[in-house]
């Protein structure tokens, strides 16, 4: 699939069929805690790059098959935002399929009108907060020179106001960056802003762009998330029932856009972790994939690093 990967097992969303809107890498910004790595070239020119009705055929032919998901997530290897008829895509999962839709962003483009608009056709909408200002936000994200901290605080509000459907949040903490009491709680302050209907205290569980990043310990988290409500939990845990049939194809489309860890994808496949790494065996000998430790595990990748990692 050219365009599709997945279903991807998530925790959260159950089999989550993910949908690449974006040219490798193109995001709005270049967060040092990235696992696709660094964007070479932030931006915010919006396009219609790839064309939305092959995507659209694809996906059509897939759920023709008799597949199914619980999701149909925009995401993948870039921002889909920066896809000019990311609404249209949406519009047709709700008028033509069976599935919930699920916008994965990073919301930085949330303060133009024309994005809330599209967004609100999602069942579910997925956004991030890791700053509580223009030089934390710099800081963390690394965002394209003309983005305005307080310009997507304010889009995020305007948002929630008309959205009907579930706000998701992330907030990602790494040590020494956002994690400091004072900084999580001014955070903490934003999301409530905004009344999201729930929110995910992350750390570095996947090979971040910055090597420097270490995760912060559980003992943190834990600590940090009452700041957050009686609707925060900590992410990064393994997805629970959630099994997907083993192909060599469905594993490359996975791992070509999102690394994932050895002992996920064995569980993932109903596998031992022997077994499963007997099975990659001669992927990663013909150069399809690549094993690589990182953040303390083994992780299975595309067969080339991130541009710029």
């Amino acid at each position: 699939m050219k365009y599709l990967f997945g279903p991807v097992p998530s925790r959260r969303y159950g089999r989550s069929l993910g949908v690449d809107l974006a040219v490798p890498k193109t995001c709005t910004l270049s967060c040092r805690f990235c696992q696709l790595g660094p964007t070479p070239h932030t931006t915010v020119t919006r396009t219609e790059t790839p064309d939305i009705d092959a995507v659209w055929t694809e996906l059509r032919e897939w759920l023709a098959q008799g597949n199914t998901a619980d999701y149909i997530t925009e995401s993948g290897s870039g921002e889909p935002t920066l896809h000019l008829r990311f609404g249209d895509l949406l519009r047709r999962v709700r008028n033509e399929t069976n599935c919930r839709s699920l916008l994965l962003s990073n919301g930085s483009l949330f303060f133009l009108p024309e994005v809330r608009r599209d967004a609100l056709v999602a069942d579910v909408v997925k956004v991030s907060l890791h700053a509580w200002d223009q030089a934390s936000f710099e800081t963390v994200n690394r965002p394209h020179p003309s983005l305005r901290f307080q310009a997507i605080i304010d889009g995020y509000r305007a948002f929630r106001e008309a959205f009907t459907g579930r706000l998701d949040v992330e907030v990602f903490l790494i040590p020494g960056a956002n994690d400091r009491d004072d900084q999580a709680t001014k955070i903490a302050a934003l999301v409530a802003s905004f009344a999201p209907d729930s929110v995910t205290l992350n750390t570095a569980v996947r090979p971040p762009a910055d090597s420097s990043i270490i995760p912060c310990p559980p003992e943190r988290l834990e600590a940090l998330l009452p700041l957050f409500g009686p609707h925060a939990h900590i992410g990064g845990k393994e997805p629970q029932n959630v099994r997907i049939k083993f192909t060599q194809e469905a594993l490359i489309g996975l791992v070509e856009r999102h690394p994932v860890s050895l002992s996920s994808l064995a569980t993932t496949f109903e596998k031992t972790e022997d077994e499963f790494r007997a099975l990659l065996q001669p992927l990663i000998a013909h150069g399809d994939i690549r094993l690589f430790p990182a953040v303390g595990r083994l992780f299975v990748g595309g067969a080339t690093k991130p541009q710029g990692g």
